[in-house]
């Protein structure tokens, strides 16, 4: 197994467009790493540059221990898997299977041995015979994971492999590559636009956005504790509801949204002192939708509460999303099914103030009050 790391890492085109600004962190050996982002971002970039399809402007590149900037890509011992599977249709899913051993010259008994235990272990061995036009998309997919598993490279990259699928075979997909993971322990990096990829895949993910990365943490940090409004935003389905006002002390904390509009927050005495500092400035409060309950159930008489106007209900099966507003804000929750208000009426809903994150209206930078 091979680890990455990556130190100052920059990408400029000739145009002068940045497309990344000077990426350091390191993918430890065995570990599975997700790039996550809008389009855009830097994120196949920064995955290509590691591949070696794209040169490196600045910075010094490292595969197990060994720089390699100036290394071709067979020479660094990767696999890479593409959003286009890039089969061969004119070849069998074992000749496909076994393409790159062959270029490699490897013995043909080996070449059979390898492309065997990589088609048992993806289920592909019913149809090894089979073409890629005759396949489905998820089994071109795993022929395509496969191509890169007889290899046994120290590295897997893998470039939003299941932008193509349909959403059921894409959380099919997504199993069958964690398990694959947590069977052969490999380093695997996995770049992804879809959110919920890169929260479900990856040991730890990293957010970028402008190719500047904003966060690398395990996918219940950046979710729970996301460094800035960008991260926040961009992590969680639905996204978080954010409220902008000016913040003043007493009662627990104001949030002043207006000459009439003000929200009490229900701060504890810690969480208080920590926003000693922030008091008659400009903040962004940071409520998840599942943070957003029905006063109407058993709740601690503290927790803040107001009523808003129902204008959707979206049921999901083992949920219920709600779109309300409340005065001039728009916001969701994101509910138990319920005897729930119709769009139109109005519903008091409250929240826990321990879940709420606090924003610089300024620079988006999260505010540590505890």
């Amino acid at each position: 197994m091979g680890g990455v790391r990556l130190e100052d890492v920059r990408k400029v085109y000739a145009n002068g467009r940045v497309a990344v600004a000077g990426a350091t962190f390191e993918v430890r050996a065995g570990e599975l790493i997700v790039f996550v982002g809008p389009s855009g971002c830097g994120k196949t970039t920064l995955l290509r540059m590691i591949a070696g399809l794209e040169d490196i402007t600045s910075g010094t590149l490292s595969i197990a221990g060994r720089v390699v900037n100036d290394l071709p890509p067979k020479a660094r011992d990767i696999a890479m898997v593409f959003q286009n599977y890039a089969l061969y249709p004119h070849m069998t899913v074992a000749e496909n299977l076994g393409f790159g051993l062959k270029l490699r010259g490897e013995a043909r008994d080996e070449i059979a041995r390898k492309v065997q235990a990589a088609a048992e272990m993806l289920g592909l061995d019913q149809v090894l015979r089979s073409r890629p036009g005759q396949l489905s998309g998820g089994q071109q997919q795993r022929v395509a994971l496969g191509r890169a598993l007889v290899r046994e490279p120290r590295v897997f990259l893998l470039d939003e492999p299941l932008s193509n699928l349909d959403a059921k075979m894409r959380l099919s997909m997504r199993v069958e590559i964690a398990r694959l993971h947590r069977r052969l322990g490999t380093t695997m990096i996995y770049v992804t636009h879809d959110q919920i990829e890169a929260m479900t895949l990856g040991q730890r993910i990293v957010v970028l956005n402008d190719g500047i990365i904003q966060q690398i943490d395990t996918p219940t940090n950046v979710y729970r504790r996301p460094v800035n409004l960008f991260v926040a935003s961009f992590l969680g389905s639905p996204a978080i509801n954010m409220l902008r006002g000016r913040y003043r002390a007493g009662d627990g904390g104001i949030l002043e949204m207006g000459a009439d509009v003000h929200l009490a927050l229900g701060l504890d005495a810690a969480t208080l002192r920590g926003l000693t500092a922030h008091v008659g400035r400009d903040l962004v409060l940071g409520l998840r939708p599942e943070a957003l309950r029905l006063a109407a159930g058993a709740l601690p008489a503290h927790w803040p509460r107001f009523v808003a106007q129902v204008e959707v209900v979206e049921p999901v099966g083992s949920e219920v999303f709600v779109e309300m507003r409340w005065r001039a804000c728009a916001l969701t929750a994101r509910l138990p099914p319920a005897a729930l208000p119709v769009p139109g009426e109005s519903m008091e809903v409250a929240f826990d103030p321990a879940e709420l994150l606090f924003f610089d209206a300024g620079d988006g930078t999260r505010i540590e009050v505890c």
